[in-house]
């Protein structure tokens, strides 16, 4: 497989893509004003414990408050007390009405290894699964572990040397120290550490060996990449690339026209079906249809042909648009027992490749596949939308002929209790002024109201709103 790693940094946003063999298939993208704090760590102060929610909420210096679970307080910190200083770290960004979650778990994550300043033992990435490759990582770890402290080792690390893993360790063990220092000195709420940024979480998160270049097009990140690797991995620099083009990065690599699709609700397939796309905040739901695609066989053939597509997009469109929480798959019905379990297992197959973890919980006895996949930052429909100013979010408006029911209830309901005026003037949007314009139903509304009505088209009137105006005349 061949992947490349495409970066665009400005000082208002920074975007990244993931290419595997010519096709984007995650994509990141930050901005300075959205407030991206995973990773960051604060020493914050308990604001309120709500026992009954088995929560509290903690004050991090920031517009909303961090909320705590029991279950993610470290038992060293014992009960948790209004006022109490804490060490925290963020683990979910802000979502809508609620604030960051955090944990006391601490975690420093480095490019080899992450530091667990208070557990204690070693670990190695699942996505390691030569068995004898995890047993000389987790001897390395044992042997570079600082006392009392707990080391993971990443993906990244298979293959390296004790020299690059007890670097990388002894590194954040430096940071955690200084860390640990500031937050002795400091009052709370303080921010003590700030993750970094997307140019170097290329290096740490996303450079491996099957990455065979990185693209970047801005010279200060290109320039900050290419130290830390000649620290980090002397190596890997041969990759990494700076781009001087004027024509946009994404555009010549063949992965702009890809990315603008990427919040489209339906998503064709290459057989003729297609998916469709409906994320709300409870959960999102992907329905599989078969589109123009008839096969040329039998039924069954056909829809097992695009459940197997969809299953491989389905996978793909969860990592590009980073999607998380609770996810619902409506595959087409397949009659075979046999269908239904290869294409969940090609499923299974596909979402093994995503960097975040998710779980397939099976098929309910609706025939619905179910998925969580954990949430972190923002989604992209969060960062790149808004709420509709004209439907308010519904992503529906009030059809013509209800807003012109609405306007003749209300008149009539005025004339009933003498307040209506009697020469009026309605101003409403062109496709209303049509509907209560058609032949006889003005005339009959003068004459059930005794009033003379005169309607004005409004073009740049918002569909559902209208006016009655007194005329003067």
């Amino acid at each position: 497989m061949n992947k490349t790693i495409i970066a665009s940094i400005m000082p208002e946003e920074s975007r990244m893509a993931l290419v595997e063999d010519g096709e984007p298939v995650e994509y990141v993208l930050e901005r300075g004003a959205t407030g991206h704090l995973v990773g960051n760590i604060y020493k914050g102060k308990v604001k309120n414990v709500l026992p009954g929610m088995q929560a509290a909420f903690i004050d991090i210096g920031g517009d909303k408050n961090a909320y705590l679970y029991v279950e993610n307080v470290d038992a060293n910190e014992g009960r948790l007390t209004v006022g109490q200083d804490i060490l925290i770290q963020i683990v979910k960004d802000a979502s809508g009405s609620k604030g960051p979650r955090a944990t006391t778990g601490l975690m420093l994550p480095g490019r080899y290894a992450v530091l667990a300043p208070y557990a204690d033992g070693t670990g190695v990435s699942r996505r390691i699964e030569d068995e004898a490759e995890r047993q000389r990582l987790r001897q390395l770890a044992d042997k570079v572990k600082p006392e009392g402290m707990g080391v993971i080792v990443r993906t990244a690390a298979a293959g390296c040397s004790e020299t690059e893993l007890a670097r990388d360790v002894e590194y954040l063990y430096n940071l955690w120290a200084a860390l640990a220092a500031r937050a002795k000195r400091s009052p709370a709420p303080t921010l003590l550490y700030r993750d970094v940024d997307l140019a170097i979480r290329i290096v740490r998160d996303y450079l491996d060996d099957d990455v065979t270049e990185v693209v970047i097009d801005n010279r200060d990140a290109y320039g900050r990449v290419c130290d830390l690797l000649q620290h980090l991995a002397p190596a890997a620099l041969a990759k990494v690339k700076f781009y001087e083009d004027p024509e946009d990065v994404f555009v010549h690599y063949g992965i702009a026209a890809d990315l603008s699709r990427l919040l489209k609700r339906e998503v064709e397939l290459a057989c003729g079906g297609f998916l469709v796309i409906d994320q709300t905040e409870a959960l999102t739901v992907i329905d599989v249809n078969t589109g123009r695609f008839v096969g040329d066989t039998s039924l069954g053939d056909t829809v097992f042909r695009v459940n197997m597509e969809a299953a491989a997009e389905i996978a793909r469109q969860l990592r590009l648009r980073d999607i998380g929480g609770i996810i619902i798959v409506d595959f087409i019905d397949m009659a075979k027992e046999e269908h239904k379990q290869t294409v969940l297992a090609f499923l299974a197959e596909k979402m093994r490749q995503d960097r975040t973890r998710s779980k397939i919980l099976g098929l309910t006895s609706l025939g619905l596949v179910e998925i969580t996949r954990k949430k972190g930052r923002p989604d992209l429909n969060s960062l790149m939308y808004s709420e509709c100013p004209c439907c308010e979010g519904r992503g529906r408006i009030q059809s013509p002929e209800t807003v012109a029911i609405n306007i003749r209830r209300r008149l009539r309901q005025a004339a009933a209790q003498r307040k209506l005026a009697s020469r009026l003037v309605i101003q409403a949007h062109p496709q209303v002024v049509e509907i209560l314009s058609r032949q006889g139903e003005l005339a009959r509304l003068e004459r059930d109201l005794a009033r003379k009505l005169t309607l004005e088209a409004v073009p740049t009137m918002h569909p559902e709103c209208y006016s009655i105006l007194y005329d003067k005349e």
